[in-house]
């Protein structure tokens, strides 16, 4: 990525991508664009580059308190506003990244009602769903499913605004679907906020969020812009990402998000306890979420790195990412969920970390198995966050 001399406010960047050209153009969080962002391309038709966080969690190895410090800063631009607060993180990048959001912000409001819920690939149970399309995302079906809990329904039904959390926001297509979805079911929301690491929509769109949403809207993000691709000419890869069955069971844990949660999670300190003891002081860590399976990794890393550990965290994914610019090493697994795609794991290399703690919801599996053989990795199953089982992996 090479920088380009601009006088006035804001910066350029450009890179010649193997699937085109990308510029942007920087009106805010230029001073922290390298620390936050890198840029990566996809053989994707209807796009063709990712804009690759370095804070999330998902494709980059980052630290506990760096994403919890991220959270905390996404948190405080929302803005204040009465009634019940609804939470959105959007599948699967973001789902981290959401729950985070929402527990700063339940810190920082001690005393106010809220509702975090994640959208996701995987049905859970036989309750309503809202369905909705990610477009330009290579798994485009997404899911929202009602609560289970009457609480946690009546946060949803009577929520008076919404906060919609993504990694990046580039046309805002997908928030304008899932909010519209929302207020039908729920005409009292009175307002919609968009919380995100990169906004590229660019000033123009963004300061008509309101006129598009149909309710007052507002944006926080760490940086803003707006950029251009212009693609080449180049074969794409048309494997497919999502393979959905109604009617089959892949292990996803109902307790984590997907039927909503109006409390933080609780941190696994007796399990980072019992960690800690079998790690070196001096060895290097990287505790890997699986898919949509995020946060409760991360709040183990955190644990961890507060016993004073070299603790990094990251997650596997099904987003196909070319080995170029910011993606330096790639591994490919089966998907643990059972849908028979492959899954990734982006700049990490066997033997880079001295232990490996691989994080699942789903019942241990072969394809587990497969990534533990790979990583020399030990397996954790979530039966609950209070229950974790550690898995033979021999």
């Amino acid at each position: 990525m090479n920088a380009r001399s601009d006088p006035g406010l804001s910066a350029k960047r450009g890179a010649d991508l193997p699937t085109g050209r990308l510029d942007v153009t920087l009106d805010k969080g230029a001073h922290e664009l390298d620390d936050l962002l890198g840029f990566a391309a996809r053989a994707n038709a209807k796009r063709g580059f990712l804009f690759l966080s370095k804070v999330l969690g998902k494709h980059w190895p980052v630290k506990p308190s760096t994403m919890l410090a991220v959270h905390e800063r996404l948190a405080a631009d929302v803005p204040a506003s009465e009634g019940p607060v609804l939470f959105i993180a959007m599948a699967e990048t973001a789902i981290g990244l959401g729950q985070g959001v929402f527990e700063a912000w339940l810190r920082a409001n001690p005393g106010r009602e809220a509702l975090f819920v994640h959208t996701t690939r995987y049905r859970v149970g036989s309750g309503d769903i809202i369905e909705f399309e990610e477009a330009h995302s290579h798994a485009p079906r997404q899911f929202l499913h009602m609560p289970a809990g009457e609480h946690e329904r009546a946060l949803l039904l009577g929520a008076r605004s919404i906060v919609l959390v993504d990694d990046e926001a580039s046309t805002g297509n997908t928030f304008v679907n899932l909010a519209a979805a929302c207020r039908r079911l729920n005409p009292s929301v009175e307002r919609v906020h968009l919380s995100v690491i990169v906004n590229f929509m660019g000033a123009a769109a963004t300061e008509g969020l309101t006129a598009r949403f149909g309710i007052p809207t507002t944006m926080g993000a760490l940086i803003e812009g707006e950029y251009r691709f212009a693609p080449n000419e180049i074969p794409v890869d048309a494997a497919p990402a999502q393979r959905y069955d109604a009617g089959a069971e892949r292990g996803a844990h109902p307790g984590f998000g997907r039927l909503g949660l109006s409390r933080a999670l609780r941190s696994p300190q007796a399990l980072a306890a019992r960690l800690g003891d079998t790690i070196a002081p001096d060895a290097k860590v990287l505790v890997l979420g699986t898919g949509e399976f995020m946060h409760a990794s991360t709040l183990l890393g955190a644990a961890l790195e507060a016993r004073g550990l070299d603790v990094v965290v990251q997650s596997t994914t099904r987003s196909p990412i070319l080995t170029w610019g910011a993606v330096a090493h790639a591994l490919t697994f089966p998907d643990n969920y059972g849908e028979g795609i492959a899954n990734y794991l982006y700049n990490v290399a066997p033997g880079q970390y001295d232990q490996v703690l691989v994080c699942h919801e789903t019942p241990p599996n072969a394809a587990l198995r497969d990534v533990a053989g790979q990583l020399g990795a030990r397996l954790f199953h979530y039966h609950s966050e209070d229950h974790v089982e550690e898995v033979p992996v021999r």
